[in-house]
């Protein structure tokens, strides 16, 4: 059984530090071969590509220089702060590998709009005892050969350590209306037998500020094979990351779910 003083952890040891930003980065910066939908513009082809060798090389610098000085974020982030996070970012998950499909693209004006899923996985490193699998979907606007606005759609992560994680299952809708009531459960799927599961559930609004700095996650032993939680949403919209974090012996899972919380 662990010890009660290793129950105490750090949000930037334990939750999914800076994944919005990982989102931001590798959403737009894959190889598009891998996912070409017909017609798609020779620009964009050609941005994916240099900015996909410039995050290969782990180069932030190359990689700003393709976002316009006024870039916005959905998440609030500008130019400078994602350039700060991202150096953090490639520190803590130096081996980080990804996939993208190119679901569509449209063009509004100058500028053309392309919605990506993707596929991140990174293993662990001297840096981070974490296997990482994340699922993004965003929305990427892109005027000439800079990109001047992202939003991210929809967020999952998965965070494990050890030899066998356990395996959970989370239940948790996509979207809920600012005040509402909603379900959030962590179900472990394997038999516990005799072990004891210890967890906690998180509840973070989605910001720069949170990017850096950490939070604490206060474990407690589980009566339950899992989590099972009813929280409210916040009275004004946004975007909310909602965490559960079941330990097993030495083995950890994290999952991480974005919500998103939108007007009645």
């Amino acid at each position: 059984m662990p010890k009660i003083t290793n129950l105490l952890i750090k949000r930037n040891k334990t939750l999914p530090f800076g994944l919005s930003l990982i989102s931001l980065l590798l959403t737009i910066s894959l190889p598009i071969a891998e996912a070409k939908p017909q017609n798609s513009p020779a620009e964009i082809t050609k941005l994916l590509t240099q900015i996909d060798k410039a995050a290969s090389e782990g180069n932030v610098r190359g990689v700003m220089q393709f976002y316009s000085n006024n870039f916005a974020h959905g998440d609030g982030l500008n130019r400078k702060s994602m350039e700060q996070a991202l150096t953090a970012l490639w520190k803590r998950y130096p081996q980080l590998q990804y996939s993208t499909k190119l679901e569509s693209w449209k063009s509004e004006g100058n500028s053309i709009v392309a919605e990506t899923i993707t596929n991140i996985t990174g293993v662990p490193s001297k840096s981070n005892d974490f296997k990482l699998k994340s699922t993004i979907k965003s929305r990427q606007r892109i005027s000439g050969t800079k990109i001047v606005r992202q939003d991210i759609l929809l967020e999952r992560t998965e965070l494990t350590m050890g030899s066998k994680p356990p395996k959970v299952e989370i239940k948790l809708p996509q979207q809920v209306k600012v005040g509402e009531k909603y379900i959030f459960d962590a179900i472990v799927e394997e038999p516990l037998g005799d072990d004891m599961l210890l967890g906690a559930a998180l509840e973070e609004p989605i910001k720069p500020t949170k990017l850096l700095n950490p939070t604490m996650a206060n474990l407690t032993f589980l009566d339950a094979g899992g989590l099972f939680k009813v929280g409210r949403a916040p009275s004004t919209p946004g975007s909310q990351w909602i965490s559960a974090v079941i330990r097993r012996g030495e083995n950890m899972t994290i999952i991480t779910q974005r919500l998103n919380v939108v007007k009645k």
